[in-house]
């Protein structure tokens, strides 16, 4: 467990993170916790890498970023590295969600539990179909979209996900905007533009799925196949 290794070159003080490095605090997020789950109350940069595929420079130098976690001759302690990368994150609070569409994608989202085990709590969803509006779907309830800019101000949302079709996708992101949301995930196939000072994630699973199939071809011809 010892953390008694090659010291990678620590990033400047005033260096921006990088996005990869935020996606790997996500992922040894899931697995510390998953750690703790199964009666673990310890691991070290070698063992989370290895899980996870990365090395144990590449975890060290990731955490370096944000400060020194770990204890010579014991590694980490996962609760604790748990705590920090929440914090770093920003999930050591609670971030009240707004949903706008409750079509298929958008009932699939609400009906997930993973969302509240992180500190996102989905608290009203919008919709403009009349046979939705004021249903309670997940124990969430669907307001019309033209009553966003209250509802948000009400429940202090700042975070919105978009699961609308493509077209109503950038109209949507225009009213959350205004409504004063500042993050938003759009799980439309389209891209969205949005005013500076508010961030996007844009989650389409076609193009995941058009990754993946890419990284089985290009190994099946590595490997002489057809």
């Amino acid at each position: 467990m010892s953390e008694r290794k090659t010291k990678p070159s620590s990033p400047a003080p005033d260096a921006p993170v990088p996005k990869a490095v935020v996606s790997r605090l996500s992922l040894y997020l899931r697995e510390l916790q998953r750690l703790v789950r199964d009666g673990h109350d310890r691991t070290s940069s070698s063992q989370l890498g290895r899980l996870l595929g990365f090395s144990d420079a590449q975890v060290r130098k990731d955490l370096a970023y944000f400060g020194h976690f770990g204890h010579p001759g014991i590694g980490y302690r996962c609760d604790d590295l748990i705590r920090a990368i929440r914090k770093i994150l920003g999930t050591d609070r609670d971030w009240p969600v707004a949903m706008v569409g409750t079509g298929n994608l958008g009932r699939a989202l609400l009906g997930y539990k993973g969302f509240s085990h992180q500190g996102f709590r989905i608290v009203a969803a919008f919709d403009v179909d009349p046979q939705r509006v004021g249903a309670t779907i997940e124990g969430v309830r669907v307001f019309h979209l033209d009553q966003l800019p209250e509802v948000a101000t009400d429940h202090k949302i700042k975070l919105g996900m978009i699961a609308v079709p493509a077209g109503a996708a950038q109209n949507v992101a225009d009213r959350l905007a205004s409504a004063g949301i500042e993050g938003v995930v759009n799980f439309a196939p389209v891209t969205i533009s949005l005013p500076e000072h508010v961030r996007q994630v844009g989650v389409d699973l076609a193009i995941e799925l058009e990754q993946l199939s890419f990284s089985v071809v290009s190994r099946i011809a590595g490997n002489g196949g057809a």
